[in-house]
């Protein structure tokens, strides 16, 4: 079957990760990539290229000379997509930016994405942004004990937050932006700076009540425990058999005589180690609460889930030979993504590429002529989704332009989260276990063109609301799928959280090392409501040209693969030596944190460029620990901001280890960049989230409205589908509520 995205061609000068990520995240789903690669090959020579690159034909074009700018130029003029990573201004200088190449005479049906490290409109536009320096502008390396302390460190993970994010959103935008195309005809500009992109990624963690963070609780009952094998296990107990699994363990009687927080965490410890990991797995399934062994990444590649649901599996590749790696991510039942062709030698397809070139005559434009303020507009969205995944999908939906309908039970307690995840959504509260409920439901569905939810496997079914049934009723309907596991293998039916997507897929033991620990992000969850807007997004391009609807799957196990994939290939010869652990600061002495004078800064500089920095230029001939102690005693000889100016003038990357989320969301150049908005949110008062970091010239995403309190667009959406004088005996049949239900943190 093709793919969604098959006869869009794409151009792929990425390097490093976030480009060729994002280009392989369209190849996937049947775009025709031509990567151009420079002359040498890519840029970072990584195994994980054999994953990025899968799906693409390549072509080696020297962008410094004029032939082949020219043949550049022919390629963006013939194409569908261009994505490129380079700082701002370089592919403007090379004859190749973004407005010349969507000017009406070259090609305005043209998107053109461009993944700068830093935005355009960011002063710090042309710091090289290496994954480090992104991680340390966003927060992403967090003090050891939350920066409350002095002498605390930075702790460093090897997750790509920017990159994978900016990936993310490439293809989300992408996917979002051929569909206004094919409404209006035009195509146009987008810029996602992986700063920007981060944002996403930060989400909730970084809201804010009144300036201050929510506060946690004091006792966590999710956490990592100890086991009788010396293995670790992780438990969530956001669930409703919580009680039930305690109660199992003799652990309610501790937990209802109100110990200190420290004789209730050593109780839980000395219960766990009674037993094996895997006991502990088989007996929490058995109870239908939440919890998985913490595995490295070595073992999810070997897990069954992870090779049932072929989120990994084995795969060719010209330099690895046969290797075990990611699978597709965005799955979609009509048009599913594959994986085709393995990554091309460099040049490999040249011949036939510019054969293909000369051929190539522009298509006839059978586009439509739609004046269209946002690429979603018109589209109506049923999300029935909790948590944060599914909701993420609604709202970035939402921020495209969709109207889109969120549907609570009136039965569930509100979270402060509520104001981040449902922001430019309207509010219903349904209780879909009702007849009168489900009325309201088909009603909704029968003006929408997407639902979404993100129920364990079989609560849909039970409910009659699963596909099947609503596609039987609708069957143009696009319905999208998130949960932890994925609908196939011997997890799928499972509940789960954030936690246990990292605790699976060994991200966990990676971040933690001896002990595992909970990586700083819910990333699992964002992604994968990224991924799942993707795919639906894609879903609707299909609908476009065919009319048919379909199932659209995404899961937290699927988005954790993603974003370990710089290290997720295994072959012979492979070495698990990558960085981790609480006490990690880097990947080297030229990657690293180093403490300055008054704080922590990250350095990100290729061998032989300190040679540029005069204040460190006779340290370029050492390496190894004899480098990275010299680096150590130089650094604490001057403040942060000095020694960040100095590198920065001599074109090494660094940059300001930003210890907290609070700062982070408070800076005012985060704020006048719009990344963080604080808004008025009824009920809550001033709170400050995070907003959307994609730059779209046609069709602008907005951040939206605030949140709305639970139930207060009743009325609207009522009357929307003919039941506006049904109002009064819904409440009395208890099939809907109208006003918020009782907040919590």
């Amino acid at each position: 079957m093709p793919g969604a995205l098959e006869g869009i061609r794409v151009i792929d000068f990425g390097q490093y990760m976030a480009g060729p990520m994002a280009a392989m995240l369209l190849g996937d789903q049947g775009a025709d990539v031509i990567r151009v690669d420079p002359p040498g090959g890519p840029r970072w020579n990584t195994p994980a290229n054999a994953t990025w690159n899968r799906n693409k034909r390549s072509i080696v074009l020297d962008l410094k000379q004029n032939a082949d700018r020219d043949t550049a130029q022919q390629l963006i003029a013939g194409a569908d997509v261009v994505i490129e990573n380079f700082r701002p201004g370089v592919m403007d200088r090379l004859g190749l930016g973004a407005a010349a190449m969507t000017a009406a005479d070259v090609n305005p049906r043209l998107i053109y994405c461009s993944l700068p490290g830093f935005g355009s409109d960011d002063p710090r536009a042309q710091v090289r942004a290496w994954e480090g320096v992104l991680g340390a502008a966003t927060g992403a390396y967090r003090m050891s004990g939350g920066g409350r302390a002095s002498g605390e460190r930075p702790v460093y993970t090897v997750i790509p937050y920017g990159s994978a994010y900016g990936a993310f959103l490439c293809a989300v935008t992408v996917a979002m932006a051929l569909n206004a195309r094919a409404r209006s005809g035009v195509g146009q500009r987008v810029e996602i700076p992986l700063f920007d992109a981060t944002f996403s990624v930060v989400g909730a963690r970084g809201l804010l009540v009144n300036g201050q963070p929510v506060p946690e609780a004091e006792f966590n009952w999710s956490r990592q425990l100890p086991c009788k094998d010396g293995r670790w296990f992780m438990y969530v107990a956001n669930n409703k058999r919580f009680e039930a699994f305690i109660k199992s363990i003799g652990m309610e009687q501790w937990r209802d005589a109100k110990l200190p927080p420290q004789e209730l965490a050593q109780k839980f410890d000395d219960v766990m180690r009674t037993r094996t990991a895997k006991e502990w797995e088989d007996i929490v399934a058995e109870i239908g609460s939440e919890g998985v062994i913490c595995h490295s990444s070595a073992e999810w590649l070997q897990h069954p889930q992870a090779l049932q649901s072929k989120i990994i599996a084995d795969y060719d590749d010209p330099v690895l030979g046969r290797f075990r790696g990611p699978g597709i991510n965005t799955r979609l039942s009509l048009t599913p993504g594959t994986v085709r062709r393995p990554r091309p030698q460099p040049d490999a397809q040249r011949a036939e590429i510019l054969q293909e070139l000369a051929a190539r005559k522009a298509a006839a434009s059978s586009d439509g002529s739609e004046a269209l303020r946002a690429a979603l507009q018109g589209v109506k969205v049923v999300d029935l989704c909790i948590v944060l995944a599914g909701p993420t999908c609604g709202r970035t939906m939402a921020e495209f332009g969709a109207d889109v309908v969120k549907i609570d039970s009136p039965h569930t307690r509100t979270v402060l989260r509520h104001n981040d995840i449902n922001r430019a959504k309207r509010s219903v509260l349904v209780d879909l276990k009702t007849q009168a409920g489900l009325d309201i439901f088909w009603k909704l569905v029968d003006q929408a063109d997407v639902v979404l939810q993100n129920f364990r496997v079989g609560v849909a079914e039970r409910l009659g609301i699963d596909y099947e049934r609503v596609r039987a009723r609708r069957p143009d309907i696009v319905y999208g799928s998130m949960n932890t596991f994925g609908h196939v293998g011997p997890y799928a039916g499972r509940p789960g959280h954030e936690q246990l997507g990292q605790a699976v897929s060994g991200m966990q033991v990676r971040y933690g090392s001896a002990k595992p620990a909970t990586a700083p992000f819910a990333a699992n969850d964002y992604g994968t409501g990224l991924m799942a807007c993707y795919g639906v997004a894609l879903a609707l391009l299909h609908r476009r040209r065919t009319g048919q609807g379909q199932f659209v799957d995404s899961a937290l196990a699927y988005t954790a693969t993603m974003l370990q994939s710089a290290l997720l290939q295994d072959y012979p010869g492979k070495v698990w030596n990558e960085p981790h652990g609480q006490e990690c600061l880097g990947s080297g002495p030229l990657d690293r944190m180093y403490q300055a004078a008054d704080g922590w800064l990250f350095l990100a500089a290729r061998e032989g460029e300190l040679a540029r920095c005069a204040p460190l230029a006779e340290l370029a001939a050492k390496s190894g620990a004899e480098l990275e102690r010299e680096l150590e005693s130089r650094m604490r000889g001057q403040s942060v901001a000095a020694w960040v100016a100095t590198l920065t003038r001599a074109g090494i990357g660094a940059h300001r280890v930003v210890p907290s989320l609070v700062e982070l969301m408070t800076d005012p150049l985060v704020q006048s960049r719009g990344l963080a908005v604080t808004r008025d949110h009824e009920g809550f008062g001033p709170i400050t989230t995070t907003a959307p970091g994609m730059k779209l010239s046609g069709t602008p995403v907005a951040v939206g409205r605030p949140a709305a309190r639970p139930g207060s667009d009743a009325a609207s959406v009522l009357a929307e589908i003919g039941m506006a004088n049904d109002m009064e005996r819904l409440i009395r049949e208890r099939a809907i509520a109208v006003e918020g239900v009782k907040a919590g943190c």
